[in-house]
């Protein structure tokens, strides 16, 4: 049993030890100590352990975490043991951009519909979903149950997309907009801000 609600910095390393647990299953590791995984994955053995004991009783003194159990175990806790379906909203070059990347799907999403305010504009590159219309988005949604879009609009139009999003079932934005959206308690955003993470960087190297 989980227990209780997960915080989200905590989700997040979670989401980290799981990538790097099926990078030492990759490589037939079949065992970890909580000491080696931290160290891989930047934390303390301590917050390692307080992290996975939210998914129960794992691990065994002296051998260490299984590595199969505990993939299995975060793959469900996370959502992603079977592929996860997810909408693209915004078909610019980003979202183009998005559309070809072939990673999702090794970590678990597909992306199984895109959409935008104009679909039959030119677009450079090759684009593998038909593009539809903002009209078809919250039938698509009821249809299919999704339950995660990436948003990837102007910043203008992105607060009054996200609505669109939430009042159409969507419970979670992964937002590339230039813009802080503010959603109901029904959905989370997560927001990536290229701009601002290259101004972080910018001052890490003065």
């Amino acid at each position: 049993m989980i227990k209780g609600a997960i915080p989200r910095k905590t989700v997040y390393r979670l989401s980290l030890y799981c990538r790097v647990l099926q990078r030492l299953q990759s490589n037939k590791i079949q065992t970890v100590s909580s000491a080696t995984l931290a160290n891989v994955t930047g934390v303390k053995p301590a917050q390692l352990r307080k992290d996975l004991a939210y998914l129960g009783h794992f691990g065994t003194r002296g051998l260490g975490y299984g590595v199969d159990a505990l993939v299995a175990k975060l793959l469900q806790v996370m959502g992603t043991a079977s592929l996860q379906p997810v909408i693209l909203v915004g078909v610019g070059q980003l979202g183009s951009a998005l559309l070809g990347y072939d990673g999702f799907q090794r970590e678990g999403f597909e992306i199984v519909g895109a959409f935008d305010a104009d679909p039959d504009r030119n677009r450079s590159g090759v684009v593998n979903l038909p593009i539809q219309p903002m009209e078809a988005l919250a039938g698509f949604v009821l249809e299919r149950g999704i339950k995660i879009a990436i948003l990837s609009v102007p910043g203008h139009v992105a607060q009054e997309v996200a609505n669109s999003l939430v009042s159409s079932g969507i419970q979670a934005i992964l937002n590339f907009a230039p813009a802080v959206l503010q959603v109901s308690e029904r959905a989370v955003v997560s927001s990536v801000n290229l701009a601002a993470e290259l101004e972080n960087l910018s001052y890490f190297i003065r």
